[in-house]
Order: C-alpha cells, then structure tokens, then sequence
C-alpha cells in the first residue's frame, strides 16, 4: 500500500493508537481527518496538530456515521482510507447482581457494530477511488480472550472474523483490507483499569513502536497486521489454547474475590 498523499478518516483518533497513527501518518504527507465523541479531546488534537481536521462523531450510533458520511465525501471527496479505531474496553464480572443490562451491550456497538456501520456507509465511496484500503483494528485478544473482559474480546474476534469475510467479498476490487492486532498497549484504554497483572502479566507496548510497526505493515501489504505478542497469542491458540486461556484468566479470581 502507497503510505503516502492519501486522504485517511480514523476513527477514535483523539487518542491512544488512533492519535499516533494519525500523527505518523500526517509525516508521510497524508490528509488526516479524525473523529471522536468528546469536542473537548478533539479541539485538543486540532491544537496539537493544526494540519488534522476534526469532526465529532460517534460510531455507536448510525445516524451520525450517515451524517458523517456526508460530510467527509463532500469535504474530502479524494478520501480512499478508513481506519475502523474507535473501540473502548471494560472489566466486566458477569455475575454482579447489579450489571446494568443496557449498557452490558455498550462495547459491542462501539467496538463491533460501529466498524461494521462504517464499513457498509463509506464502501460505494471507496470502491470509486483508484486504489482504497480499510484497516480494521481488532487486538491480540481476537484470537485469545481476557477473561475479565469478555464483551470487549467478543467484539475483537467478531471484527477478526468480519475483516477475514470482507476480505474475500472485495478481492475483485480495488480495496486492500487489513486487520491491525495490537497486544496491549500503553494508551488510556489500557492504562485507564487494567494493570500488568491484569493481562497475565504481558507488558504494553509503546503507542509510537506500535503505530511504526502498523505502517510498516500497511506498507508491505501484510493484511493481518500483529505486532509483537500479539503473533504470540495467535500462534499460542493453537499450539496451547487451554494453558493460554487459564493464564489470561488468573485475574478473575481477583475480580470475583473483590465481588464477594
């Protein structure tokens, strides 16, 4: 993939791996437009990085992704990227008696309907430009779940598998799809509830090494992008997916003690 004078739309791109893809891409000479749901975070960007445009949306919510729409293909008509970011992530014991039923499904419609909401919104956009792309990000966790977030690892193997069946859906065209697995990352998602012990003891990636090695990806064409101890966690679902579940899941006892 050419890494350089495309016109790129990230979502969630106010922070964490969204903000350092979209400052790393802005290098290479790239039109960058982020969106995000808090105004605040995003008149930050725009003042750490006058050359971004900003536009507040939330992806969990279809009429503004059809507003967003608009918007983008109007004001950037040359738009040939979609980096599907957004996604939030929470510690979640399923037998609290108190679990909130609404908002149990909140990580589901951000992390999952809201790429797969974009994905069918921008595709006639796309599939008009000369050459386009999608990147999905997913997590290591797609291919090995962390116990004490199950909704969120859900969503990261249901955009695993959504990225792998639009793949073959759109080899006849001029749209390149790629997932980006992380391994756990030293961004707010992470840093906000989760601690080292948490992840089984994994240590987080650098945000900056990881935008690095997600770009060199795109740029070699790899189509699943999984840097680091992601690779391990794929290749470890294999070989050892018992042993490697009941590692990712020593924290839940900690939870459920926490609980009683």
């Amino acid at each position: 993939m050419k890494m350089t004078n495309n016109t790129i739309l990230i979502t969630g791109g106010t922070s964490g791996i969204g903000l350092e893809l979209a400052i790393q891409l802005l290098a290479l000479d790239n039109t960058i437009i982020v969106t995000g749901r808090e105004k605040s975070k995003l008149d930050e960007t725009k003042k750490k990085l006058p050359q971004i445009h900003t536009i507040q949306s939330d992806v969990s919510d279809p009429k503004e992704i059809a507003i967003l729409y608009e918007k983008v293909t109007k004001d950037f008509p040359d738009l040939n990227v979609l980096i599907n970011n957004a996604g939030i992530m929470r510690k979640i014991n399923l037998q609290d008696k108190d679990i909130n039923l609404e908002k149990i499904t909140q990580e589901i419609e951000i992390n999952l309907m809201g790429p797969i909401r974009m994905v069918i919104q921008f595709l006639p956009h796309l599939k008009a430009q000369q050459s386009a792309a999608i990147v999905n990000v997913s997590s290591g966790l797609a291919f090995v779940p962390l116990p004490i977030s199950p909704i969120y690892c859900a969503t990261k193997a249901g955009i695993h598998s959504f990225t792998q069946s639009l793949r073959i859906q759109l080899k006849n065209t001029n749209i390149k799809v790629f997932e980006l697995a992380p391994p756990a990352t030293e961004t707010p998602l992470f840093r906000g509830d989760f601690s080292t012990d948490d992840l089984g003891g994994i240590k987080s990636m650098d945000v900056h090494t990881l935008a690095k090695f997600a770009i060199a990806g795109l740029q070699k064409d790899t189509l699943e992008i999984r840097p680091g101890p992601s690779n391990a966690l794929k290749v470890m679902s294999r070989v050892a997916p018992e042993f490697i579940v009941n590692q990712l899941g020593k924290s839940v006892d900690k939870m459920l003690a926490q609980t009683k």
